[in-house]
């Protein structure tokens, strides 16, 4: 067998025992002190004597791998893309939806952010690159986004400039980008960029030459003259009406909105914009409602909307500040060490968190201090518990199930990986417990990829079943599930299902 087929084989037999890659995004703040094991088997082995065939590959065809984080933290290899068509997978990571899981919104970023070579071609980098640095825009991940394509080379061709530019309007990091445009005039046609970097550079003079070059030569819209002529020169404007808000600005045109001191309000803009809430310039209100945003997407580590929801008392009653003071209450039980006092604060706090779909994140926020706790109510003990099975913390918390109920002892074997041994208390259930099979047959095209070595596009196409699976199509819940084990991502498809068994009436 040769050294590929051995690999290969490897990947097919799966192991249920490997671990889900940690949250990419905490890791770009606070890198792991213990790395997990790997998505995959060992590396293939020779299975006897006879010398393996080798296949030889220029090193000049290969691209450099690209990533934040490293392929022996994430699990994945350096080739996940080898073999397939850099136009699909831009299109299935464009498109795959991760909304309602944040199993499968980890899975996305992991994907996103590992450090990975393109497949071969000669615009495969610049195709993968650009449809990585959009999804992670699309999901709110600015900073990300910002980093891994400064860590590409985000001056080597204008649609990477356009996307680093970008990034750094929302994460408030512009003076770098605009650096770059001074000393590299060619890397934006936009004269409305070039206006704003030079004014940005303290180059006044030369801002409005360029200013007035575009008014000559009617090269921008007269909407964005306007809004660059109160930029430039303020005072020939005190007292005058506000100006429309554009329906679809760009980051640029909403940050010179704020210059101007007429801020668009970011809820209704796409979930990006809602980093530039969360610089000082914004209020505590709107700080808070922009990292809700971006947590529930997986884009903000729960941790830093924490400390959001208790950097100071609320302000007032009702809405984000409801949640603020249920937050604290909660944290307050919690460091009385009163079990009645929790158990008094934990409905509330778990309905305001319902509320906004951050119910993981809550998990993943209290789980270590709520596991050493046992609430007296029956009822709230429940609700801890399902709490627990909704963390990292699931393994330990199965072994002390509240009830013997069957949805009960349903998630207990589900947690443990094997959900056949419990009776299925719905048609849903019995849909995963069915992709927990040993025998569970993964789609032949999903099983055709991982046979070519396509293992990056087989788990895309995967998290789509998976995404079907979960809006009702149990065939391809079973499917993805059956997929996700194969290739060893077993916590991945089993904090997935406790997701969506536990917050399915969402």
């Amino acid at each position: 067998m040769s050294t590929k087929q051995t690999f290969l084989a490897l990947v097919l037999a799966g192991s249920v025992q490997a671990q889900e890659p940690l949250s990419v995004i905490e890791w770009l703040t606070e890198p792991p002190e213990n790395l997990p094991g790997t998505v995959l088997l060992e590396p293939p082995v020779a299975q006897n004597g006879i010398q393996p065939n080798i296949e030889v590959t220029p090193l000049e065809a290969l691209s450099q791998p690209l990533g934040l984080v490293s392929s022996s933290v994430t699990g994945l290899p350096v080739d996940l893309w080898q073999g397939s068509n850099p136009e699909r997978l831009a299109e299935l990571i464009s498109r795959v939806p991760v909304k309602y899981n944040p199993s499968m919104q980890r899975l996305l970023f992991t994907l996103l952010l590992s450090e990975a070579r393109a497949p071969a071609g000669p615009s495969a980098e610049e195709t993968l690159l650009l449809a990585r640095l959009d999804r992670l825009v699309q999901l709110g991940a600015a900073d990300p986004a910002q980093s891994l394509v400064q860590l590409a080379g985000p001056t080597n061709t204008r649609m990477r400039f356009q996307r680093w530019f970008d990034a750094t309007l929302l994460t408030g990091d512009e003076d770098r980008s605009c650096t770059a445009l001074i000393a590299q005039p060619h890397l934006s046609q936009n004269y409305a960029a070039q206006v704003f970097c030079k004014a940005r550079r303290g180059d006044w003079a030369s801002a409005a030459l360029t200013l007035e070059a575009a008014h000559a030569l009617e090269i921008l819209p007269p909407e964005e003259l306007a809004v660059l002529d109160r930029f430039l020169s303020p005072e020939l404007f005190e007292g005058a009406a506000y100006l429309p808000q554009p329906d679809d600005p760009d980051p640029l045109s909403f940050r010179l909105f704020e210059a101007i001191g007429e801020r668009l309000p970011s809820a209704p803009l796409p979930r990006a914009f809602a980093n530039a809430d969360l610089r000082d310039v914004a209020g505590w209100k709107a700080q808070i409602e922009a990292a809700e945003r971006l947590t529930r997407i997986g884009a903000l580590t729960p941790n830093q909307l924490l400390g959001l929801y208790t950097e100071r008392d609320p302000a007032a009653s009702g809405a984000v500040w409801d949640r603020v003071a249920a937050i604290q209450r909660f944290e307050s039980a919690l460091e009385s060490g009163s079990a009645e006092a929790i158990g008094k604060t934990l409905p509330q706090v778990w309905k305001q968190m319902r509320s906004v779909g951050l119910e993981v994140s809550f998990a993943e926020l209290f789980a270590d201090r709520l596991a050493s706790f046992a609430l007296p109510v029956p009822a709230t003990e429940s609700l801890r518990w399902r709490i627990l099975m909704l963390s990292e913390l699931y393994e330990e918390a199965a072994l002390a199930a509240p009830d013997r109920s069957t949805d009960t002892q349903f998630l207990v074997a589900l947690a443990q990986g094997d959900p056949g041994r419990a009776v299925s208390p719905s048609p849903l259930a019995d849909a995963v417990s069915q992709g927990f099979e040993w025998a569970a047959p993964v789609p032949s095209d999903i099983d055709a990829l991982l046979a070519n070595g396509q293992l990056g596009e087989a788990i895309l196409e995967s998290m789509h079943l998976f995404a079907h699976g979960a809006r009702g199509n149990l065939v391809d819940l079973t499917a993805a599930i059956a997929a996700f084990r194969r290739v060893g991502l077993e916590d991945t498809a089993r904090r997935a299902a406790l997701n969506l068994l536990i917050l399915q009436d969402r």
